[in-house]
């Protein structure tokens, strides 16, 4: 038999007002937060969709970003490699004119100075910076200058003329993510743009009885190649030619030393891993034991040991050797292997081109995908949790009524008395 007490109707209502405010307080927070899964327990399964969809869609947002930003430092880029490419042209046209034999040695010699000029041009170029203060063209050395004129006097001309420009970059390491694991390449490093002969770095070192001695690796144009005791400099090469490193690896017949060739126009790049203690003197030291290199490469580069003889230059060694021979009025220089290097020049500058350009369409393509994905995914997120806002107003249109009516109720049922403000 249950009992009556005074307080009972009192607490009762109470209760049963609180519970209806709390269900008013649960709505209200769903229309502030437009999303119908105020907690966890209010639809379980919806939830766990939820949480996908919302991870799927950060990280496509994320994606979307990362091609945007790829697209617009490849329009950089391609701008100022247009504009190199332009440079060269001018050049070219120059050296033809200065190889027709129409023109006195002074004319040569002007030429020659406007072509010095030029070739400032390009240094000037190759050190561009993007919006972001990074270098463009220095790789994953983004704020270091990648190439460094060295000035002298040149035979027959000025004492402020450009002897020699050298590459202090690092190779294309920066990628970006454009989708779940799949990665794309954002900078084209200055030894591979501003190149112009396939190099050769030959050792003159016999090598017949070399055994590694320490297990360990070599980098070639970044690219790791294990080595491991005993390994011939057969092996090593057979490692190099199996590896994606654009070059290719054999044993000089004459010098029986170690040879590599790049397969395209590019500045070879060789370095030993260094050992555990950070000192390339504890690591394998393959490289600088056949003789290719001195040490690892830094600002002082290049690192190529004595042993060694490099042949391939870059543009603007292509450059400064057609200049210095308008200085010296070697016509037939110039007609022959000046404007030859600077054709090699050309037809690499355009290959990098149409390289970024190529890169450039693919992340255009993919940022398109991404702009149709993201909305379909917002859509399916917006049908697990969103919340249908007519039907909430309406709800809480009733859930408000009922309550005001409650208060009333409560109030004519519940009058307050003297013992109420005595208790």
């Amino acid at each position: 038999m249950r009992r009556v007490s005074t307080d009972m109707p009192n607490n009762d209502m109470q209760y049963y007002l609180r519970r209806q405010e709390e269900g008013l307080n649960k709505i209200q927070n769903r229309i502030a937060g437009q999303t119908r899964i105020d907690e966890l327990r209010d639809d379980p399964l919806a939830a766990s969709h939820a949480v996908r969809y919302e991870s799927y869609l950060a990280r496509l947002e994320r994606f979307e970003k990362n091609t945007h930003t790829a697209q617009e430092h490849y329009n950089i880029a391609y701008a100022y490699m247009n504009e190199a490419n332009d440079v060269l042209q001018r050049i070219r046209e120059l050296s033809v004119a200065g190889a027709n034999g129409a023109f006195a040695p002074e004319d040569l010699k002007m030429m020659a100075s406007e072509m010095n000029e030029f070739l400032k041009e390009l240094v000037a170029l190759s050190n561009s910076t993007g919006p972001d203060g990074k270098q463009l063209f220095a790789g994953d050395k983004a704020f270091t200058e990648p190439f460094r004129p060295v000035e002298g006097t040149v035979p027959g001309g000025g004492e402020q003329m450009v002897l020699r420009v050298e590459y202090r970059g690092a190779g294309a390491g920066r990628k970006t993510e454009i989708s779940d694991q799949t990665y794309i390449d954002l900078d084209l490093g200055g030894g591979e743009v501003f190149w112009a002969e396939k190099m050769q770095v030959l050792s003159t070192q016999d090598a017949t009885d070399y055994r590694v001695e320490t297990a360990g690796a070599v980098y070639v144009d970044g690219m790791e190649i294990s080595v491991y005791p005993g390994d011939t400099v057969h092996t090593v090469a057979a490692r190099i030619n199996e590896s994606a490193a654009p070059v290719k690896a054999y044993i000089d017949p004459e010098t029986k030393g170690l040879a590599l060739e790049g397969t395209s126009a590019h500045l070879i790049r060789l370095e030993d891993k260094v050992g555990p203690d950070g000192s390339i003197d504890s690591g394998a030291h393959v490289l600088r034991d056949l003789g290719l290199i001195r040490g690892n490469m830094d600002n002082n580069a290049p690192n190529w040991g004595d042993a060694a003889k490099v042949s391939g230059g870059s543009i603007f060694d292509m450059v400064i050797r057609t200049r210095d021979a308008l200085y010296r009025g070697n016509q037939e220089f110039v007609g022959s292997q000046g404007i030859g290097g600077l054709d090699l020049a050309i037809n690499n500058l355009s290959a990098r081109i149409a390289e970024l350009g190529s890169r450039q369409e693919r992340a255009e393509n993919t940022w398109k995908r991404l702009n149709e994905e993201i909305p379909n995914v917002t859509a399916q997120l917006g049908r697990e949790s969103g919340l249908d806002m007519a039907d909430a107003a309406l709800e809480l249109g009733m859930m408000d009524f009922a309550h005001k009516a409650a208060l009333q109720t409560s109030a004519k049922i519940l009058p307050p008395t003297l013992l109420d403000f005595l208790r």
